[in-house]
């Protein structure tokens, strides 16, 4: 038999025999395979390409053809998806059934295809003007319930609207729509449309490919060529052809990765090895401690030092070969079946897909961490001496002084990296300069682990004990701690930026109006109308004052719009200025402000964004999607708003008539919250359905939750890294542990040893850690809260968080530690 089976042997029933210990390590090595496969599953599966879209795309057509529209130009590439469109070409005309057919070709079918938006009251959803009961639409979508619509004013909805058969659907300015079915999509399961052959469109501004607007389905003689799809363009057409899009090989090839995604991969990929080696190589020396005497037998006996090497290394083998298989499979089911469950929180699930290469590539990853984590108490293995350990005596570890000094250059050489990384666009620099932190950290560690001995003398005798052990055995400390030390750093640093950049997005939000303030405005409608819906909002806001706001139209009649263009946050943005009198000033201050008043009366415009001023005057472009575009140079004073972040301005009346427009009154502003049940959209969209009705919230978004997810990640692997660390800590200490019981130590202070063990290791973790992650953290806030030249960083310090992980994580740790069971040892002592 050769040395390499027996010691798979030796490593199988070893692995089996310590089933708790085998369980622990296979749960280190496997739980990141399990994550990043988890996760990559998901994506494959939720991912739904064009081949796999093609049934809810198409049906069973051939294609799928839309009218494009008048002056615009399309271009289709080669694939016959992408596309780019100019708005300068010469009006083609609309086509009808007849002209697509005479286009295609003979012995092509066409039916309507249209695709639009329902206006249903204020909401807009999803609408398909089709007949589902036509062969061509196969697929496109399941009855669930009742039956497809067949007749005019019938409709279908999605399960996701919750309607059922004989249900009513109120278009607004339409007759009720009556549902007589349910159907599903293929891989939507929360898409929310209707669907029927006779259905009140809503007309919809922008144009978009594929999205919106009058298109057939075809079924043609053969297939639709990238010559017929150029073709039908000519005519006015956007083309969807089953042919381009089943062939893989119209499709463009996918780019080569960038050096900025290299460099993110190999920072990724040495921090799951790093980690993973870190928190199971505790648990392979809790191995390699419980079986001295077994290799130094075998030793004896004449075994070699490569032997024991084989030996501890097969247990990596074996043991991360076991937990990678079993990962590997669990997450590879895990993502199959959390991607429909994962869709019906909004995207789309469909055929499960695993991407294999990227899979075998982690499973391998996990498989070469379990055998690294091995790989140092294999050479501690072949070093041992053999007869101290038959002896019963523990072997010392030699300190090697060149280890401080290389660990040293590599932490200075990551942060010299890491402050060049900082003016780099992108976080994938700063992230790999962290890494190589983080490296020289675990170099230094032991001889931190040692410096750290001398706090014992000021300790209570458990707390002494536990430290001077740990300093003793620094070989296990010392990975334990660094361990603890890389998750507090990459969550620290994750939570400060994650934190700057909520804060920076925060900052930088802009309102057009005070917080409260409910904003009502109708479009292109006449004066009788606006007539109407201003009486029916005084209807329905009873004592709530009104203030006015209007239109600048040219002697067209044109709308156009005035905006100026103001940096903000490092970037130039556009914003549009208000028309209105004193009640509209008053309302945007939340006050009355004599000076600002004066200057509105006087016929100057009033400015609440400093950066939009200059030499007292504001720059105006007159923009309007029908006419001509002017520019415009106003006197304008600056006045403070009523909220902090609000910007906009104010233009009198007098001065935009004077500018050659003519004013109408088209808006209505009020200090009113309606609430969560009030129905004054669907009342006002009664009188006209052009209009829109918002309220100002101010800034809705929270910190990322996403944050403290990484919180309870850190906890998962703190937690069970100091655990690990204090399970080899008390098998190492279990001679003096005789000891005291044998002189009456009661066992509360034998689990104060073992608690010790773990505030030492996971408090001295999460220190290095915080210096580790702040230096990191506070560089990520350049790239992830700047936005442009002069932007400065935002640095924002989310204190209870880092408390959590810093204080919170070791407490936890030392807690499971202390209600830890602790059996009194007894141990054969040498004469």
């Amino acid at each position: 038999m050769s040395a390499a089976l027996a010691a798979l042997r030796i490593a199988g029933r070893n692995a089996w025999r310590s089933r708790g210990r085998s369980a622990l390590i296979m749960v280190m090595i496997g739980l990141p395979v399990l994550v990043i496969t988890t996760g990559l599953t998901l994506t494959e599966t939720m991912n739904v390409s064009p081949q796999e879209g093609l049934v809810a795309e198409l049906g069973a057509a051939d294609a799928r053809l839309m009218q494009l529209p008048e002056g615009t130009v399309l271009r289709q590439q080669a694939n016959g998806a992408t596309w780019n469109t100019t708005g300068d070409g010469a009006t083609v005309p609309r086509r009808s059934a007849a002209d697509v057919e005479a286009l295609l070709g003979p012995g092509t079918r066409v039916i309507p295809f249209d695709t639009g938006v329902l206006r249903l009251g204020a909401e807009r959803v999803e609408a398909l003007r089709t007949d589902l009961r036509d062969p061509l639409t196969k697929g496109m979508r399941t009855l669930s319930e009742g039956r497809l619509p067949s007749a005019a004013r019938e409709v279908a909805v999605t399960s996701a609207f919750g309607l059922r058969p004989g249900d009513l659907l109120r278009p607004a300015g339409a007759a009720p729509l009556t549902v007589v079915g349910v159907v599903e999509h293929p891989f939507r399961p929360t898409l929310r449309q209707v669907v029927g052959p006779d259905l009140p469109l809503a007309s919809v501004e922008e144009f978009w490919p594929g999205e919106h607007g009058p298109g057939w389905l075809a079924d043609t003689a053969g297939p639709v060529s990238w010559t017929g799809v150029t073709a039908l363009n000519g005519s006015g057409l956007y083309v969807t052809s089953r042919a381009l899009m089943a062939d893989p090989r119209s499709w463009p090839r996918a780019r080569a990765m960038s050096v900025q995604g290299t460099v993110g991969i190999g920072a990724m990929v040495i921090m799951v090895v790093l980690e993973t080696v870190l928190l199971a190589g505790p648990a392979f020396a809790v191995g390699l401690r419980r079986r001295r005497r077994e290799l130094a037998e075998i030793a004896a006996q004449g075994g070699s030092a490569a032997h024991l090497r084989t030996i501890v290394l097969a247990d990596g083998l074996v043991l991360g070969g076991a937990a990678t298989v079993v990962a590997t499979v669990l997450g590879i089911g895990a993502g199959t079946l959390g991607a429909p469950i994962v869709a019906r929180w909004g995207g789309e699930a469909g055929p499960p897909g695993v991407p294999w290469p990227p899979v075998l590539a982690v499973a391998a990853l996990g498989l070469v961490a379990g055998i690294v984590a091995a790989l140092v108490p294999a050479v501690q293995a072949a070093r041992q001496n053999s007869a101290a350990v038959l002896a019963g005596r523990t072997p010392a570890v030699a300190d090697r002084p060149g280890w401080p000094l290389a660990g040293a250059a590599l932490v200075l050489a990551g942060l010299g990296a890491t402050v060049v990384a900082r003016r780099q666009p992108g976080s994938v620099w700063v992230l790999a300069s962290a890494v190589l932190v983080l490296l020289g950290l675990v170099v230094l560690m032991p001889w931190l682990v040692q410096r750290t001995g001398g706090l014992a003398a000021r300790l209570r005798l458990p707390l002494r004990m536990s430290v001077r052990d740990a300093v003793r055995h620094r070989s296990r400390t010392a990975s334990a701690v660094a361990a603890v030390m890389a998750v507090t750093a990459t969550v620290v640093a994750v939570g400060i930026g994650t934190y700057s950049e909520y804060m920076d997005r925060r900052n930088a939000y802009t309102s057009a109006r005070p917080t409260g303030t409910l904003a009502i405005w109708a479009g292109n409608i006449g004066d009788a109308a606006w007539s109407r819906l201003r009486a029916e909002a005084a209807r329905q806001l009873p004592g709530v004052p009104l203030a006015a706001g209007y239109q600048a139209r040219d002697a067209q009649g044109h709308r156009y719009a005035l905006r100026y263009t103001v940096r903000w946050n490092g970037t130039r943005t556009r914003r549009t200025a208000a028309i209105g009198d004193q009640a509209l000033l008053r309302l945007l201050q939340g006050r009355h402000d004599p000076r600002a008043a004066a200057a509105l009366a006087s016929g100057k415009a009033v400015v609440f964004d400093a950066a939009a001023l200059r030499d007292g005057k504001l720059a105006l472009r007159a923009g309007s999607t029908s006419g001509p575009a002017r520019r415009l140079d106003v006197p304008a004073v600056l006045a403070t708003p009523a909220d902090e972040h609000q910007g906009g301005a104010l233009l009198p009346r007098a001065l935009v008539e004077q500018a050659g427009f003519s004013t109408a009154e088209r808006q209505l502003y009020a200090m009113y919250r309606p609430s969560a049940d009030s129905t004054l959209a669907r009342d006002l969209a009664k009188v006209t359905p052009r209009v829109t009705v918002a309220s100002e919230e101010g800034y809705r978004n929270v910190p990322d939750p996403g944050l403290w997810g990484w919180l309870v990640g850190a906890l998962v692997l703190v937690v069970g890294g100091t655990l690990t660390a204090t399970r080899l800590a008390a098998a190492d200490m279990r001679p003096e542990q005789a000891t005291m019981v044998a002189i009456g130590a009661p066992a509360r202070t034998l689990r104060a040893l073992v608690a010790g063990q773990a505030l030492y290791i996971s408090g001295l973790g999460a220190l290095v850690g915080l210096l580790a992650g702040t230096v990191t953290g506070l560089a990520l806030t350049r790239p992830m809260t700047t936005h442009g030249a002069g932007d400065p960083a935002t640095i924002a310090m989310p204190w209870p968080f880092l408390v959590a992980v810093v204080v919170g994580l070791p407490v936890l740790a030392s807690a499971a530690a202390l209600i830890t069971r602790t059996g009194r040892p007894f141990v054969r002592r040498p004469l």
